[in-house]
C-alpha cells in the first residue's frame, strides 16, 4: 500500500475563500446600491455597509471552518484494468462548529480512470473531528500510473465560506491484467468438479499413452479392446491410455492499431489478455505448458513455456508488459518468428483482428504457413460498432452511405474468416466477456480429440 501522510506543519496556509453562494449575494447588492441611490441619496451608506457586513460573516464563516490537523491517503500499488480500485483519504479537521463535511478530490494520470480526476465527500467517523472516505478509480490501460495531486475543501456552518489545502501525492500504482475471470466462481467450480482437479492426476481412457487394461464392460469403445491381451486371459481386455498433456499452448497477441480501439471502454488487447490468462490457467491444470507471444510491426516478446500453476503469476506479469502500439502488425514476420522459435508441434492462439482487405490478406497468408506445423485457433471480438452502424435505420442519405459501407465491410470480414476456416483454423467470434469461455470450451475439445500433440 501506498501511505502518503501530511502533517499540518508541512502544510502551505489554508486560505478562507469565498463560496458561490456569497459571490451571488455580492451581486445582488449591486442593483439594490443603485435603487438605493436613486430613490434615496441620503442613505448609499446602506448597500456598502451591507457589503461589509456580508464579507465580515465570510471571514468569521471561514474561521468557524476549522482547521486541519492532518490528513493521509492511503492507495494500493497494485490494480487491475478495468476492476474499481479504492482509495481512502482520512482528515482530522479541528473545529467546533456543525459544519458539514470536507469534500475530497485526487488529480491521476489519466490511464487510472476516464479524465484524470475523482471527487468524493468523507463522511464522520464517530471520532471527534474525524472524517474518512473512499473514491474509485477504474484504470483503462496496463502499466504504471501516478496519483499526483489531492484536493481537500470543508466548508463553514454559514455556506458563505469554504477552506481549501492542496498538495503534490507521489503514489505509484501498477496496473495488471484483469484476472477476475481466473477468480470467478465459475470458473473455479469448473476446476474443482472438471477432470483436470485441483490436483493434477493422471487421467484414464483418453490419450494414446498406454496406461492399463481392465475389463471389457458393455458400453466401452470397442475399439479400445486389446485383441492380444483378450487372447492371452481368455476374456476381453480395454486399454486404458492416459490423457494427451505436456502439449506446447502458446498465446500469441497482435499489439498493433486494431486492438488497441476499445470496447466497452477498455481497448481489445486488454480483453484478449484476460480471456487468455483464464485459458491458460485451465490449460496449466491440465497439464500443459504455456507461452505468450506478443506482437506488432515486430516481435515484441515470448516467454519461457510455464509448466505449473505456481508460476502463473509470470505470466500474468509478462501480459502486463505488452505495449500498446499505433502500427499496422506486420503478421508475416512475427508469425515466422513464431514459427522458428517453436521446436515441435503445438496450439497456437491467435488473437487478433483486422479492419480492411490488405491487412487481413496478409494476416491469411501468414496463417496459412502456421498452419502447416500446428493447431490454430483465431479468436476475434464481435464488432459491435459495424453491427449498430450496418442495421441501425436511415435518416439521411448520408446515413444510407454509411450503413452499406458497414455492410461491405461486415460482408469481406465474415469472408476472411471462412478463408480461415477452409484452411483448417479454429475461428472463434463472440463478445469479449465470452472468448474467454468459448476458448476454454474448444480447448477442452480439441484435447480431448488428441489433436494437438
Amino acid at each position: 500500500m501506498n501511505r502518503l501522510r501530511a502533517l499540518l506543519a508541512r502544510l502551505p496556509a489554508v486560505p478562507i475563500v469565498p463560496t458561490p453562494r456569497t459571490l451571488v449575494l455580492l451581486a445582488l447588492l449591486a442593483p439594490v446600491a443603485a435603487v438605493i441611490a436613486a430613490t434615496a441619496p441620503g442613505a448609499w451608506v446602506v448597500a456598502p455597509a451591507a457589503a461589509l457586513a456580508l464579507l465580515l460573516l465570510t471571514v468569521v464563516d471561514g474561521w468557524l471552518a476549522g482547521s486541519l490537523v492532518r490528513f493521509s491517503c492511503d492507495a494500493p500499488s497494485d490494480a487491475e484494468v478495468g476492476q474499481p480500485t479504492p482509495i481512502r483519504v482520512e482528515a482530522e479537521i479541528e473545529r467546533d462548529s456543525d459544519a458539514p463535511a470536507p469534500e475530497a478530490a485526487l488529480g491521476f494520470d489519466p490511464r487510472l480512470g476516464e479524465g484524470g480526476a475523482a471527487t468524493f465527500r468523507l463522511e464522520p467517523t464517530g471520532k471527534p473531528g474525524m472524517f474518512a472516505g473512499e473514491g474509485e478509480i477504474a484504470p483503462i490501460r496496463r502499466g504504471p500510473g501516478e496519483l499526483h495531486d489531492l484536493w481537500l475543501r470543508w466548508p463553514g456552518p454559514l455556506g458563505l465560506a469554504v477552506r481549501h489545502v492542496h498538495t503534490r501525492l507521489d503514489a505509484r500504482i501498477r496496473v495488471w491484467p484483469d484476472l477476475s475471470p481466473v477468480r470467478s466462481p465459475v470458473l473455479q467450480s469448473f476446476l474443482r468438479d472438471s477432470q483436470f482437479g485441483l490436483v493434477a492426476r493422471r487421467i484414464r481412457g483418453e490419450g494414446t499413452q498406454f496406461e492399463a487394461l481392465s475389463e471389457y464392460e458393455p458400453g466401452m469403445d470397442r475399439r479400445r479392446i486389446d485383441w492380444k491381451a483378450s487372447a492371452r486371459h481368455t476374456a476381453l481386455y480395454a486399454r486404458e491410455n492416459e490423457a494427451e498433456r505436456d502439449n506446447q499452448i502458446v498465446f500469441a497477441f497482435d499489439c498493433g492499431q486494431s486492438m488497441i480501439e476499445p470496447v466497452d471502454g477498455l481497448p481489445r488487447l486488454d480483453r484478449a489478455v484476460s480471456a487468455a490468462l483464464m485459458a491458460a490457467y485451465v490449460a496449466l491444470k491440465g497439464g500443459d505448458k504455456v507461452s505468450l507471444f506478443g506482437f506488432a510491426d515486430q516481435p515484441q516478446m515470448m516467454t519461457p513455456f510455464v509448466t505449473d500453476t505456481r508460476a502463473f503469476h509470470r505470466l500474468q506479469s509478462a501480459a502486463g508488459d505488452l505495449d500498446y502500439t499505433a502500427r499496422e502488425p506486420n503478421f508475416t514476420l512475427a508469425l515466422a518468428t513464431l514459427t522458428a522459435r517453436l521446436k515441435r508441434r503445438g496450439l497456437i492462439v491467435l488473437f487478433s483482428d483486422f479492419s480492411d482487405p490488405t491487412s487481413a490478406e496478409l494476416m491469411v497468408e501468414s496463417v496459412e504457413r502456421l498452419v502447416r506445423h500446428h493447431l490454430v485457433i483465431f479468436v476475434t471480438m464481435v464488432d459491435t460498432e459495424l453491427e449498430e452502424l450496418t442495421t441501425a435505420e436511415p435518416d439521411t442519405l448520408g446515413d444510407l452511405a454509411v450503413a452499406v459501407n458497414a455492410d461491405a465491410l461486415a460482408r469481406q470480414r465474415q469472408l476472411v474468416l471462412q478463408r480461415l476456416k477452409r484452411l483448417g483454423v479454429n475461428v472463434i467470434e463472440a463478445p469479449h466477456d465470452a472468448i474467454g469461455y468459448r476458448l476454454i470450451d474448444l480447448y477442452l475439445e480439441t484435447k480431448r480429440a488428441e489433436a494437438i500433440g
